[in-house]
């Protein structure tokens, strides 16, 4: 809530951040020069973070299409072709097993 204070009363769950983030800006910033406020960056987007949970969305989305893509993907996609599997000597291509191996008829 932008009032910190949160929906059933208390402490709203970003105010914390946000002292963080006021912190940073008292120490690093003067009336006369706010040239500081590059340094309270990383602590400004943790607040930001904790309000619109971005980040939090961007990550539980890849994590899903990651499930999706393993689940769709079969045992028989790695599956050797039939021209691998006679070139290997299994189907009658023994003549050509042999050359490769260098052995004598």
């Amino acid at each position: 809530m932008a009032s910190g204070y949160g929906m059933h009363g208390g402490v709203g769950r970003c105010f914390p951040f946000w002292q963080e983030v006021m912190a940073c800006y008292v120490v690093n910033t003067s009336a006369s020069d706010d040239s500081g406020k590059k340094k309270c960056s990383p602590v400004l987007e943790d607040y930001y973070e904790c309000l619109h949970h971005k980040k939090e969305h961007a990550r539980a989305l890849a994590l899903q299409a990651a499930y999706a893509r393993s689940q769709s993907a079969t045992a028989r996609d790695d599956a050797p072709s039939a021209s691998q599997i006679r070139n290997l000597g299994l189907l009658g291509k023994t003549e050509d097993t042999k050359a490769v191996l260098g052995q004598g008829n």
